[in-house]
């Protein structure tokens, strides 16, 4: 029998193997893929104590070089819905290592496997698939193999993509790639994003059966719409499908060409309210130990469900569609056509109506309690009985509690602060605002309110409550009486005159930043005049 001498290199030995360590911290754990020549492992960082995954090619391979560069090209995408790479090495053990994130998730490819997902939800996960693919673009990376199993679903609700550049990272040695092939990998992306969209409503792959998924039927040679396969699927999805993988698309339609016009089209379409086909049941599954920075742990529980915790990662630019901007576009298309001549009588009967009123009002007159010149006869600072926070949309309803009576305390030196978000000043694109809750003791009538604050600009909203009602826990039944963008540290809002409220509600929309992308809000001192 051969004796193997000390020093002698592993890859000489034999194959590497689960519990091997490389370049002296990664110790490999699990063998997750083979293909083309290279493999994929998931490793334990043992300098920092995380997960990660390694991609590894042998050095004597002639795409051993080209696979690194691949993998440097990709770092210049920084969206962080792509894994990032953390480390590159060159022949270790015989092999060229690129060392990435690990993110604890549900491949979408086994969820759909379950069910399709509901229209409303799948638009807002191939909307973040987008967003991610326009910024490789941007930068001339390519994906060139995207699928359902190469977007993962953490059970947050956030989107992971994988795979990035490795398509070509593994191509041919010596390939150079030209401007037509550019090109095409940018249409390949795009179909692939329209295909991912059609997968997620449908549970079927256009093209071929892949990842689990059975091929989408076909009439014909052409490709049946999704509304033709599954019941329930919303139309603007429909249609947003037809305008990526139709040839052409139906009704003269324009063709959606780019992964940015895709992301967008989805954000337009993402507040439909759609009917669904009922609650769906999903089994028990497992997945890879795939979470950024987190312990070895292995996942339990069903996959991240069709609905899941409704909070979105960091908006990136450009930020997606406001619903203000969304109203603004669905009212503008029903001014077309017959419906713009209804609309139209519709206004002209509103001004008719409101002229009359006026007039009626000018010969009645009205009762208040103004005084001889008009104004309320008792202004004065209102006394404030208690506040609280206002976080609706949060996982726990709260923002910074123990803090917010200082907002009453009569002292400007401290405040109640906003927890800190990032990426934009309108908190991070993940909540529409923050507030607190002002409770006047009873009923009173609303002058004026006064904020002091730390930073600026900050944008403000005053909500008031109707007379007699509960304490508010949402906006939701609430008018609002007054805003101010863009507000310093000292800033004064009128509320429109009548406004009779128990309870207050300072509402903030847009920060101040206090950081490089780190955005937070404070008040210091909250002052309500009105009259008893």
């Amino acid at each position: 029998m051969e004796t193997v001498t000390e020093g002698v290199a592993m890859s000489d030995r034999r194959a590497l193997a689960s519990g091997d360590v490389l370049a002296e911290r990664y110790e490999l754990q699990d063998l997750v893929t083979e293909r083309l020549g290279s493999t994929t492992w998931r490793a334990n960082d043992r300098v920092l104590n995380r997960n990660v995954g390694i991609e590894m090619l042998p050095s004597t391979d002639p795409r051993a070089h080209q696979f690194l560069d691949a993998a440097r090209l990709s770092t210049s995408v920084t969206d962080p819905r792509f894994l990032r790479v953390l480390d590159l090495i060159e022949d270790d053990h015989g092999q060229h290592l690129v060392v990435r994130e690990w993110a604890k998730a549900f491949p979408l490819d086994q969820v759909l496997a379950e069910s399709p997902l509901p229209s409303q939800r799948a638009a807002r996960v191939v909307a973040e698939v987008a967003e991610a693919i326009a910024e490789a673009h941007e930068r001339g990376v390519h994906h060139r193999r995207l699928t359902p199993h190469h977007v993962l679903l953490k059970q947050s609700g956030a989107v992971r993509v994988v795979g990035l550049g490795v398509a070509s990272a593994l191509a041919p040695a010596g390939h150079h790639d030209t401007l037509d092939d550019i090109h095409e990998y940018e249409r390949l992306d795009v179909q692939a994003l329209g295909k991912l969209l059609y997968a997620c409503v449908t549970s079927r792959w256009p093209g071929a059966h892949i990842d689990q998924l059975r091929a989408a039927p076909t009439e014909h040679g052409r490709l049946l719409r999704p509304r033709q396969v599954k019941a329930g699927v919303s139309r603007e999805l429909d249609t947003i499908c037809d305008r990526i993988l139709g040839t052409p698309p139906a009704h003269h339609r324009p063709p959606l060409t780019t992964a940015a016009d895709i992301a967008q089209a989805l954000h337009l379409a993402g507040d439909d309210d759609v009917r669904r086909d009922g609650p769906t049941t999903l089994t028990r599954a497992s997945s890879p130990d795939l979470l950024r920075l987190d312990p070895v742990v292995q996942p339990q529980g069903p996959p991240p469900g069709l609905e899941p915790p409704r909070r979105r990662p960091k908006a990136y630019e450009p930020a997606p569609p406001t619903p203000f901007e969304r109203g603004k576009a669905r009212a503008l298309a029903t001014t077309k056509g017959d419906r713009g001549l209804v609309l139209a009588g519709i206004l002209v009967a509103i001004v008719i109506v409101s002229i009359l009123a006026f007039l009626a009002g000018r010969n009645t007159g009205g009762d208040d309690d103004s005084g001889p010149d008009g104004t309320s006869s008792d202004v004065r600072a209102l006394p404030i009985q208690g506040v609280r926070d206002l976080d609706p949309q949060g996982d726990d309803k709260e923002e910074n509690r123990s803090t917010v009576k200082r907002v009453i305390d009569g002292r400007l030196s401290t405040g109640w602060r906003t927890a800190t978000y990032f990426g934009q000043a309108r908190l991070g694109g993940i909540k529409d605002g923050v507030g607190v809750v002002l409770d006047l003791g009873g009923p009173r009538e609303l002058s004026a309110v006064r904020v002091r604050l730390a930073g600026r600009p900050t944008d403000i909203s005053v909500y008031a409550s109707t007379a007699g009602a509960d304490p508010p826990r949402s906006l939701k039944g609430l008018r609002k009486v007054a805003m101010l963008d863009r507000a310093g540290q000292d800033a004064s809002i009128q509320v429109r005159s009548g406004v009779l409220t128990r309870y207050v509600v300072i509402w903030l929309t847009r920060l101040p930043e206090i950081g490089d992308g780190e955005f937070r809000g404070e008040i210091r001192e909250v002052t309500v005049e009105g009259a008893s």
